[in-house]
């Protein structure tokens, strides 16, 4: 079992949303972590860019969070949103890490960057955790909420722009595969 490093206590919890069916298909226990660079106009969630924001996420809330998904036979998967996950990617490599492991649940992940040219090349975004954080994510949900493409009828994100990637299929076949929402298939 991987611990959460001393190192790592700025990372912070905004909140967690133990049964919710607006971030992922199925019912999926969200977790919101705090930091946000993107400062996206027109986001939902405005206070979780500061990254000080919430509380900090502890070994014991870790443990309760874990406790409580795998309490839950209910849940389709976990989902992380923010903020920005991957605004602190050595925390966050390590909090999917625990969660995929100690949870076997599959994981969603919303990222205001976009796959191919921010995580996948050399960018500001792309650190050595990045393929590692990458390979425990099943559903990616990529690229910034734009205003002018907001569309409240498209399921489970916000703008016309952002994609809910199959990552596991894209990352194996080189090119990008769409998860095929109520076909249960991810």
């Amino acid at each position: 079992m991987t611990t959460f490093n001393s190192q790592l206590s700025t990372f912070n919890l905004l909140y967690t949303y133990p049964e919710t069916i607006v971030d992922g298909e199925g019912i999926r226990y969200s977790i919101y972590l705090a930091g946000c660079s993107h400062h996206c106009p027109g986001c939902h969630n405005p206070e979780s860019w500061n990254p000080c924001a919430g509380e900090e996420l502890t070994e014991e809330r870790i443990m309760e969070i874990i406790r409580e998904i795998n309490a839950n036979p209910l849940l389709d998967g976990v989902t992380f949103s923010g903020g920005d996950p991957f605004y602190n990617p050595e925390a966050f490599f390590l909090l999917v890490k625990r969660i995929k492991e100690e949870t076997h649940q599959n994981i969603w992940c919303y990222t205001g960057y976009t796959l191919e040219q921010d995580l996948l090349r050399d960018s500001r975004a792309r650190c050595g955790y990045t393929d590692r954080m990458l390979s425990m994510i099943d559903v990616l949900v990529d690229g910034r909420f734009m205003e002018a493409l907001k569309d409240i009828s498209l399921p489970f994100r916000g703008s016309s722009n952002q994609r809910i990637l199959n990552l596991r299929a894209t990352l194996e076949s080189g090119s990008v595969k769409l998860v095929e929402l109520g076909s249960g298939r991810i």
